[in-house]
């Protein structure tokens, strides 16, 4: 999505033409949602429809059109023998060369689909840290990376905010409700501090701690002292991408914590019935 928002950005009608392939309807099963879309230049492509013939085909008669001046194609592709894919749904294509009005109208769209993306702040810019900011830059979810060392942060990915700050609790008062939190800082109080405020909210839906079992039996214990209610407590997800596999390569452990965020975290759009 942020590949086709840059697109879309950069498009003018002085530039080279572009199609716009989009799925306008779908019923059983399909690989893609309706709405979702694709731009098809004459050598590059940026989103998906969910690839296969269907992807396929749809890309070569963008590119048809793109050569012979047309302005719209539409097909109503069955994903059985026509197409060469079992899913057995039905899929409604149109495909637009692009002007001013159909690039507004996708822009509002992905505009529209972008307002509801959740905020994470990834606190703490240490090599997992770094490792997952690369990870979920592409997510659709708007990330805040957080930390006071501003030579840590190395390459920033595109499409995520640093701030460069230790202001942490301002940081954390500004989110919206709904929110997630990663803490990856390199001070165990630190840590503490930050949770037990995360918690103590209450309406965030992701508070995630880096470190052991035995780290989380001591915060714990801790924010018991304190009074944090049993129930909070329990939602702490720590330790974090926790799916049996024991490898702590900063890389691997990125990758296990952004597939937990995808399933616990990150909103997803509705299945065609």
């Amino acid at each position: 999505m942020k590949e086709l928002a840059a697109r879309l950005s950069d498009w003018s009608p002085n530039a080279p033409p572009v199609a716009c392939v989009q799925i306008m309807d779908v019923r059983g099963s399909t690989p893609r949602e309706s709405g979702a879309f694709m731009l098809i230049g004459e050598r590059w492509q940026a989103g998906t429809i969910g690839g296969g013939c269907l992807e396929w085909d749809c890309a070569h008669q963008a590119r048809t059109l793109l050569q012979t001046g047309e302005a719209e194609w539409s097909h109503r592709f069955v994903l059985g023998p026509e197409t060469g894919q079992c899913c057995g749904g039905r899929v409604d294509v149109q495909i637009m060369r692009m002007d001013a009005a159909l690039a507004a109208r996708l822009q509002q769209q992905l505009a529209a689909q972008e307002e509801a993306w959740p905020v994470l702040v990834l606190f703490g810019a240490g090599h997992v840290g770094r490792a997952l900011a690369r990870a979920l830059a592409p997510l659709p979810l708007r990330l805040i990376w957080v930390d006071p060392r501003a030579e840590e942060f190395g390459s920033v990915p595109e499409g995520v905010e640093a701030r460069i700050t230790s202001d942490w609790e301002h940081v954390l008062a500004e989110i919206p409700a709904g929110s997630g939190v990663l803490v990856l800082t390199p001070n165990h109080s630190l840590d503490a501090l930050i949770v037990a405020a995360a918690l103590e909210r209450g309406d965030l839906s992701y508070v995630g701690l880096i470190g052991s079992r035995t780290k989380r039996r001591r915060f714990e214990a801790s924010f018991r002292e304190i009074g944090l209610p049993e129930e909070q407590i329990a939602s702490l997800i720590c330790p974090i991408g926790d799916r049996g596999v024991r490898d702590k390569r900063p890389e691997i452990i990125a990758a296990l914590v952004a597939a937990e965020l995808i399933e616990r975290f990150l909103p997803h759009p509705p299945q065609a019935a």
